[in-house]
């Protein structure tokens, strides 16, 4: 027969079989249980990752070529710059200083406490290390991308930095909206995942060698 509190037995000759449980109901609430914690702790991970760790991104506009295009689809480290500076020659996104609504993608080229100079399409930086200055050789820049505003100097502040555009001919950066501060850059350019066959980590990330002609790409 049927116990009506969930057991399941019977009698025969007298004899008690031993009684057995139905656990499947406890069973479903545990496994209904866990997955509600392994939800929430999922996206609570997501959550982390995508403010505090690294966040997607879809370039738009013609600002960066010919290192990016329209479409290109970035993850952009937000946790590396937690524990050093940036660097020149790191691509890097940032809330636009007038407007922190609107993220815009460049490459650093100036550095806090540095003087930098335009001149036509040269750059020339001047700091500590080198108080007569030392040219930028930029081999990511394609002839058809150069012209744009030029020719001024700018002196940083100790936490500013001077941005440029690959496509200098269309760019709108630090020589038309100013320097940028310290605290508007959301991160380094870490991964490209689209288009597919030109995945790769820190895409466009260049080291200048200094009093140098050459520039070595990363």
């Amino acid at each position: 027969m049927t116990d009506p509190h969930g057991q399941i037995g019977h009698i025969s000759n007298g004899v008690n079989v031993p009684v057995m449980r139905n656990a499947s109901s406890g069973t479903e609430n545990s496994s209904k249980g866990s997955l509600v914690v392994y939800t929430i702790a999922a996206l609570g991970l997501a959550i982390f990752i995508r403010f505090v760790v690294a966040a997607p991104y879809i370039v738009s506009g013609a600002s960066m070529e010919n290192t990016f295009q329209d479409f290109n689809y970035l993850i952009v480290d937000r946790l590396s710059y937690d524990f050093g500076d940036p660097r020149r020659g790191d691509v890097i996104v940032f809330d636009l200083p007038q407007d922190t609504g609107r993220a815009l993608i460049k490459r650093v080229i100036g550095l806090p406490g540095e003087t930098v100079i335009l001149s036509d399409t040269t750059v020339t930086i001047v700091n500590d290390a080198h108080p007569k200055g030392f040219t930028l050789s930029e081999p990511y820049l394609s002839p058809e991308n150069l012209g744009g505003s030029g020719n001024m100097r700018v002196t940083l502040a100790q936490d500013q930095f001077f941005v440029l555009g690959d496509n200098r001919r269309v760019s709108a950066d630090s020589r038309l909206w100013g320097t940028l501060p310290r605290s508007d850059i959301v991160g380094r350019v870490f991964l490209r995942l689209f288009p597919l066959n030109e995945i790769g980590v820190l895409p466009g990330e260049v080291r200048y060698i200094e009093n140098s002609t050459a520039s070595s790409s990363q």
